[in-house]
């Protein structure tokens, strides 16, 4: 734009350039700042090794041919008016930075957006980047210190004191700042209005300091940035503070101004043409080289290697600076400026696109399964490393094991923890009887001939918390710090010391993906656990937001919001292994909700009072009924099988119906109409309909192998009927709610996705738009889970699909 005639001396006049330059630098300055915040050194200590490796490597190559491309550069166009006189060796050190530089906060977001920052690569990739900036960044100081100084002498001096200062702020000043935060406590609760005022005062001093003594002052803040603390997540709050008024207003002028300087008009002759192209060469391809010999140096394969190759040549925002800082100093001429930018922005534009293609996702699975020994890497086929059977019983007991869930993923959500921690109580089965107990000192050491009792292996729960991963540079600086985000997350801990304490093996993560990768997140991790059943819980409000703001009319409508209804058909539609939604309806004990009092106060200010709030009573009828509406496939197959793992829990009493309908009723499935979308209609989705011989074959062997434990709580029943949808709904109302004082009645539901018509056109009005095929939510869920959820009736819905083998069986 800034070619248009009239259009830099209207929107930029001359008059207002220098105010524009000073509130562009300053702009810089904070931006230099954050990116030492975000610069995490933990990484380069962990990973010294590698990151010494790949990093040191990565440098020297491009930095060796950069510096023999100066000597051309040097000569043909170091003439050009503008410039400074300076020695080859000072053009030569810049070109060479210029050449080695990478962009540590392009990288972080790269990785992030590639799923690639809790791999090997990613790991590798963000340790050499570390050491990479910081090294870059005090070469850069030595070559502008050396263009400032009079003399070698001068330079040298000038070079003393910025070790100097660096030693000053590690030793005097962070120490002191540590213990401000420590006092205000701003480690924990983020900074405040006063510690932010004192952060930024220590970071434009330190500028001003580097500044005066001759070198840029981007360098005295990305220092100030780098004493700044990670415990607690203060950097990660800093930024937060900040980021929005140096990434809305400062930065874009900043580089509005770069765009202005750049004239891809200079380049106009075949010679500056091939200058270009052998500056992109030879950024690349050293980097590239430098980086991948490297990491193959390491122990990795040597498409690993080439992937961190590509990552580690990205230059981004940070090369745009770097050469704005030469434009300034004088050491580029504006067509050699130009040049590299040109450089800069191919070698950024091509970063994601290979590492895209030289790392998939479907190679990074085959990869990790290589590596754990679970494969054989030329045929792709699992190590069978089991032995051959071992007669009818052992066999036996295998099968009825796989009807089992033993590993499942559960997706944490803070809206609805206090019904999903219930639910999972009825996952860990019949909990141990208590031992009696003695006090310490009079406690016996165990006989050696007493038998002990092996506990029964528990079911085992991965809970994942998914946090939405947004553009802030703040998100990105979470991403980099997940592993610390899981271990104090407080969701993850309550999930992790619940499930302890009612017989599950738990563990828990935290990933912070964009929340439309939350369905592919969601079933790769269920993939590569090799989970027999995830367990997605309805948001409360209907929203992705987890939000506090939770009122009874966004409860009631929770099946109306399409964000988290298309979020749950994803997860279904792209499901490996079965899966189960769970929509809470009170399951834990009925909340009584009392609209809060107001009271005076001697403030004069009417506030809501607590005073006469009434406790609610412990629940003395811990039980649970379950009904199971069984119509058949292998949808409501997993959803018999399930209810008879929870039925191990003695305070669980189910009923389960087998509605005979006519031959007929369930013919032409898929006959919808388009309106279902193609995730409804995907191959994947469509529920197979068995034959009635088959369903009644299975009902009867469930019916007649039930335990001499669970006959007592676990009723079976036949119905036939013409119409299965209302007299399903009848039978609902005849069997929950009716115990107002347990802990919740659940029904589980297979999805049936293919009999969801049939149900649906059951005596209604096609134009209808409740209950009938034409909701997201019941294409979504079903027809009956969605009329449960919908009416008034006090259950739960658990609605369970099929998806790979076991449960099945």
């Amino acid at each position: 734009m800034g070619r248009i005639p009239g259009f830099t001396e209207s929107i930029f006049p001359t008059v207002a350039m220098d105010n524009l330059n000073l509130v562009a630098n300053l702009g810089l300055v904070l931006y230099l700042f954050f990116v030492g915040v975000e610069v995490d050194l933990r990484f380069l200590v962990s990973n010294w090794k590698v990151a010494l490796s790949v990093g040191l490597v990565g440098m020297i190559l491009p930095f060796g041919l950069g510096s023999a491309i100066a000597w051309g550069l040097y000569h043909e166009f170091g003439d050009e008016p503008g410039l400074v006189p300076i020695s080859f060796g000072v053009f030569m050190l810049f070109v060479g930075v210029a050449m080695a530089i990478t962009a540590f906060p392009v990288l972080c977001r790269i990785l992030t957006e590639l799923k690639l920052l809790s791999t090997t690569v990613g790991v590798i990739v963000l340790s050499a980047g570390v050491g990479n900036d910081v090294v870059g960044w005090i070469l850069l100081a030595l070559c502008v210190a050396l263009v400032n100084a009079g003399s070698g002498l001068t330079a040298l001096w000038v070079l003393l004191i910025c070790v100097g200062y660096t030693l000053f702020l590690v030793f005097a000043v962070r120490p002191p700042f540590i213990w401000v935060l420590r006092r205000t406590r701003s480690l924990q609760d983020g900074p405040s209005q006063s510690v932010v005022a004192l952060t930024l005062l220590i970071a434009l001093a330190s500028a001003f300091f580097t500044g005066v003594i001759g070198v840029h002052p981007i360098f005295g803040a990305f220092m100030a940035g780098l004493i700044c603390p990670h415990e607690g997540g203060f950097a990660i709050k800093l930024t937060e503070k900040l980021e929005d008024l140096i990434g809305s207003i400062f930065l874009p002028l900043y580089f509005a101004l770069s765009g202005l300087n750049t004239n891809l008009g200079l380049l106009n002759t075949g010679l500056t043409w091939g200058y270009v192209i052998g500056i992109i060469v030879i950024a690349f391809t050293t980097k590239f080289a430098g980086a991948s010999v490297a990491a193959r140096l390491n122990g990795l394969v040597w498409r690993e290697s080439f992937t961190i190759g590509a990552l580690m040549s990205c230059k981004g925002l940070v090369e745009l600076i770097v050469l704005n800082i030469g434009l300034q100093a004088k050491i580029l001429s504006t067509r050699t400026f130009t040049m590299f930018v040109v450089m800069a922005l191919i070698t950024t534009l091509v970063t994601t696109p290979l590492t895209s293609a030289l790392y998939p996702p479907w190679y990074q699975q085959k990869l990790e399964k290589w590596k754990r020994g679970e494969i054989d890497w030329d045929t792709g086929k699992p190590l069978n490393d089991s032995t051959s059977g071992s007669g009818e019983e052992q066999m036996a007991e295998e099968k009825m094991e796989l009807t089992r869930v033993r590993k499942m993923l559960v997706y944490l959500r803070l809206d609805n923890m206090p019904a999903l921690l219930m639910f999972m109580t009825l996952i860990g089965g019949k909990p141990q009887d208590a031992a009696p107990r003695s006090h310490p000192s009079e406690r016996q050491p165990t006989d050696e001939g007493e038998e002990i009792i092996a506990p029964v292996a528990p079911v085992q729960a991965h809970g994942i918390r998914l946090i939405e991963l947004t553009e802030r540079d703040s998100s990105v600086m979470r991403v980099t710090e997940v592993e610390e985000f899981s271990i104090h997350d407080p969701v993850i801990n309550t999930f992790r010391t619940f499930g302890k304490m009612h017989n599950l093996a738990v563990s828990g993560e935290t990933s912070i993906i964009p929340s439309t990768s939350f369905a592919e997140a969601l079933v790769s991790r269920a993939s590569s656990m090799s989970s027999d059943l995830v367990l997605l819980p309805w948001s409360e409000t209907g929203s992705m937001s987890e939000a506090q703001d939770i009122r009874d009319e966004t409860i009631r409508n929770k099946l109306d919001d399409t964000s988290y209804v298309q979020f749950v058909t994803e997860a279904f539609a792209d499901a490996t292994c079965n899966m189960a939604v769970f929509v809470n309806r009170n399951f834990g004990g009925t909340v009584k909700r009392q609209r809060p009092q107001l009271s005076r106060s001697k403030s004069a200010l009417s506030v809501s009072s607590g005073k006469d709030a009434t406790p609610s009573a412990p629940i003395t009828d811990a039980s649970h009924h379950v009904f199971v509406p069984f119509f058949g496939g292998s949808d409501d197959r997993i959803a018999v099988r399930l209810v008879l793992q929870l039925a191990a829990n003695p305070e669980i009493t189910a009923t389960i119906v087998h509605f005979d309908v006519p031959d007929n009723y369930f013919d032409d499935p898929l006959g919808v109409g388009p309106d279902l979308g193609s995730k409804a209609t995907d191959s994947r989705v469509i529920t197979y309909i068995p034959s009635k011989s088959e369903d009644t074959t299975f009902f009867a062997a469930i019916k007649n192998t039930l335990t001499d434990d669970l006959a007592p709580r676990v009723r079976f029943k036949t119905v036939s009927t013409l119409t299965p949808r209302a007299t399903a709904i009848e039978t609902m109302q005849e069997e929950l709610g009716q115990n107002v004082r347990n802990a919740g009645d659940l029904l589980v539901v297979g999805r049936n996705v293919g009999m969801s018509a049939a149900l649906g056109r059951e005596g209604l009005d096609p134009k209808e738009s409740t209950g009938g095929v034409q909701t997201d939510a019941n294409r979504c869920i079903g027809v009956l889970a969605e009329e449960v959820v919908r009416s008034g009736l006090l259950a739960s819905v658990l609605v369970v699909q099929a998806r790979g083998s076991g449960l099945e069986l």
